[in-house]
């Protein structure tokens, strides 16, 4: 097809007017030290910009270099770390470099890279080693020191010529734009480690070309597609076009189609024209069907450091996304004030989409080498998806789909799971419960795989939520509820109302008020009935098994707001539904049974519903007891034991399927004995020891017995000033976990050799047992006054929630009630 042409270059320092020139060639000849010179590069096919450079005059390119007269730029600043870091990538099986090699004045220089954030990439393994980049362009300086070993032997001139030694300089920029060695001076490659297939399609004759209207380098589509063919046939993953002008030609489409067809990824420039939609050029390729999804079109935004354009602000020269489809596979990128080699021997400032699209090429390199199993659809996919929203939120006419960012390219894009395909999350993976307090592990690393598959390090111990103390005064102070009892015989029923507006059933025969009836609901009750001399029977909902034991076999234990029997309750956050408990009297002993159910309470959102949020989310569990008890004289003593099984949940604590998510079963053992010692003295106290047998589900390999105590004790009088003023003092540990933990066997290494998949699992303990040990100590006193009563409390609370590191709680309450 012909050559194209457009007027003579401008040498204006005005950018605006420099980036309208269609065509035109670099200045050379001698400069002065420092001197600032404006160059116009070839744009019919050379997309630089026609651009703005400054000449840095120096004598070596030295890894794009700078000289002492013009202060280095400075970088966007590293981006902080978030609460929850981050997971990061398994690095493949070539060795890198530590980390914090990598964060060098060379790195913070190199403007694409910073803006782009590619130390992410750099420090999990990206660094684009093994990885072919075709580039066609005008060729590559073969005497160039940036591309040492790096350059393919397969590189060649396309277009008839001799070598595919770069006369114009455009391609060499490209190039180490791309993949420019790593030496810690000057600047770099974004894909450092990558190689370079150069296909050098410029006709014969036009970049020595200098003057007159058909100046500079000119490319013909037959050659173009010489090229794209090339470097398939190389080997290569990407392919940069920094090209525009004219729609394709047939003969071009069919060479992106053959290259996309074997999943080769194709970048190319936007233009830079200013204009509402992208050049012609680019525009054609990835609208045609042969694209298949794998070309990305490159716009311009200016760096932190830019002295045109602020950060992640399109440049004035580049051609915006527009409208069309072609948007939704816009991705912009640094492409102003781009350090590259020029002149064979200098180092310029060059600007233009030719000098954001290596960016994205480059970007593409270091994900196929972090992630061999990638296709390259996900490449591109990963990118586009991963990119920085700018201008308007979501895919817009100006940037498309936004900035090209590798921290969240290198972070998990999709559903996150297990090798195993149980789901996980990188940021929350259980929710512990009071007994566990402040229970940590060091650490709890595991390979997980995003929707990609591809595998990432993640620390579990970092992404469990630890459920802090609960305002036990709170609850109790504010609560507007009312336990009314009667008695009908060998029955007596009791039911606990609280307020309630919006209609349901009528509450009567509690000799309620009618007002108080009609907006009253129950909350709690039970029934409880003698069956004969030696039986008896409770049913209750909303009330525990224990407590209906306690009111069969007698116990008359004092109430405390704060230090509570522990025994009455499972020892974590949970809701009764329903209990049962039936009493057997037999000669001197009694023995009674007890089932219920109800669902352990866990705080937070996890696992819940699209759109609902949860402050509690119920999880079923079943508890059966038997307790046994006698009296001997004035001292009354029970023994009992009983089994609690929890359908999704430990000990109260919620863990994800990627922790194999736990379900329990804990068997515990409890003594209670209280002395009446006369003269209205009581003393009592209690103590609880568990056993807890984990069970891991969703093919995690694992378990754990955990070892659970709780106690109480307490001293009472009554009347102490007066026949009805009663005083009490308690002492009461809630349960708490004294020692164990899960065994999980985690996968700890992947492979992307081979077979891909896990290639190790290693045993790690996960610590349940806090550091912190709750005791509540509580001084109680009540006396009558006025036809009611009087109760105050005082309370102190050591480690609140078995959280060492809280400071200790005390309080008091002082309450008056009448009877209605």
């Amino acid at each position: 097809m012909p050559l194209r042409s457009v007027p003579p270059p401008s040498k204006t320092r005005d950018p605006a007017a420099i980036l309208r020139t269609r065509k035109a060639n670099l200045i050379h000849g001698p400069y002065p030290k420092g001197l600032e010179i404006v160059m116009t590069i070839a744009r019919v096919r050379l997309l630089q910009s026609a651009a703005l450079a400054m000449f840095l005059a120096t004598t070596a390119c030295g890894g794009g270099g700078g000289v002492a007269s013009t202060p280095t730029p400075t970088p966007a600043p590293a981006p902080s770390p978030t609460p929850v870091p981050t997971p990061t990538p398994t690095p493949a099986p070539t060795p890198t470099p530590t980390p914090s090699s990598f964060d060098t004045s060379e790195y913070r220089a190199t403007v694409g890279a910073v803006s782009a954030n590619a130390l992410v990439a750099y420090n999990n393994g990206g660094t684009g080693s093994g990885i072919k980049v075709g580039v066609i362009d005008s060729g590559l300086d073969i005497a160039s020191d940036q591309f040492t070993g790096r350059v393919d032997p397969a590189s060649a001139n396309v277009a008839g010529g001799t070598t595919y030694d770069d006369q114009d300089g455009h391609g060499t920029a490209v190039s180490f734009t791309i993949a420019g060695v790593r030496n810690g001076t000057g600047t770099q490659g974004i894909a450092f480690d990558a190689t370079i297939i150069m296909a050098r399609a410029d006709t014969p004759g036009t970049c020595a070309n200098t003057t007159g209207p058909d100046a500079g380098c000119s490319f013909d589509d037959v050659n173009i597609a010489k090229g794209i063919d090339l470097a398939v046939n190389a080997g290569a993953r990407v392919i940069n076009m920094s090209l525009g002008g004219d729609p394709p030609s047939a003969a071009l489409i069919a060479a992106v189609g053959r290259a996309t067809a074997r999943g080769v990824i194709i970048v190319v420039s936007a233009g830079n024209d200013g204009a509402a939609t992208p050049d012609p050029f680019g525009a054609g390729i990835v609208n045609s069907a042969s694209a298949r999804n794998l070309v990305i079109i490159a716009g311009s935004v200016g760096a932190n450091n830019s002295r045109t354009q602020g950060a992640d602000t399109i440049s004035t020269f580049s051609d915006r996304a527009g409208t069309g489809p072609e948007n939704q596979f816009f991705l912009t990128a640094v492409g102003e004030n781009v350090r590259a080699p020029c002149d064979n021997t200098s180092v310029c400032l060059w600007s233009g989409t030719s000098f954001s699209a290596p960016q994205i090429a480059g970007a593409a390199a270091l994900l196929a080498q972090a992630f061999p199993t990638l296709t390259g659809t996900q490449i591109v996919q990963i990118l586009l998806t991963s990119a920085r929203d700018a201008g308007t939120t979501g895919t817009d006419s100006i940037y498309g789909r936004g900035v090209l960012d590798l921290t969240k390219a290198f972070s998990p894009l999709g559903s996150t799971s297990t090798a195993t395909g149980a789901p996980v999350s990188d940021t929350l993976n259980g929710t512990l419960s009071a007994p566990m307090g402040d229970a940590r592990t060091g650490t709890l690393g595991a390979i997980i795989l995003d929707g990609f598959d591809r595998a990432f390090a993640l620390d579990f111990a970092r992404t469990i939520n630890r459920t802090g103390p609960q305002r036990t005064l709170a609850g109790v102070l504010t609560g507007k509820t009312r336990t009314k009892a009667l008695d009908r015989g060998a029955m007596s029923i009791a039911v606990t109302v609280a307020p309630f507006r919006g209609g349901g059933a009528v509450l009567t025969g509690l000799n309620l008020s009618p007002a108080d009836a009609e907006q009253s609901r129950a909350v709690a009750g039970s029934i409880v009935s003698r069956l004969g001399s030696k039986s008896s029977i409770a049913i209750g909902f909303a009330e525990g098994g224990q407590g209906l034991t306690a009111r069969l076999a007698g116990q008359d234990a004092p109430a405390f707001l704060v230090a509570r029997d522990p025994l009455t309750n499972l020892g974590f956050d949970s809701r009764t539904g329903s209990s049962i408990a039936v009493r057997e009297q037999v000669g001197r002993w009694g023995v009674t049974g007890s089932v219920e159910s109800g669902a352990a309470l866990v705080r937070g959102d996890q696992e819940a519903l699209p759109g609902v949020a949860y402050r509690y989310r119920p999880f079923s569990y079943s508890r059966v007891g038997m307790t046994v008890d006698r009296r001997f004289g004035p001292l009354g003593l029970w023994l009992g034991a009983s089994r609690l099984a929890e359908s999704d949940t430990l000990l109260g604590a919620k863990f994800s399927a990627g922790l194999g998510a736990p379900r329990a079963t804990s068997w515990f053992l409890d003594a209670t004995a209280r002395l009446d010692a006369g003269n209205g003295w009581s003393i009592g106290g209690a103590w609880r020891q568990g056993w807890t047998i984990a069970d891991l589900r969703y093919g995690l390999d694992g378990g754990g017995t955990i070892m659970t105590n709780a106690f109480d004790a307490d001293v009472t009088k009554l009347g102490v000033f007066g026949k009805t003023d009663r005083a009490g003092l308690r002492i009461a540990q809630p349960l708490r976990v004294s020692d164990g933990g899960l065994n999980l066997n985690l996968p700890t290494a992947w492979s992307y050799v081979g077979t891909v998949g896990v290639s190790d699992y290693t045993r790690q303990y996960f610590n349940l047992a806090p550091t912190g040990r709750e005791v509540d100590v509580e001084f109680a006193y009540g006396w009558t006054l006025w036809g009611g009563r009087v109760e105050s409390n005082f309370f102190y609370r050591r480690d609140p929630g078995n959280f060492a590191a809280l400071p200790d709680d005390y309080g008091m309450a002082l309450r008056y009630g009448v009877k209605f």
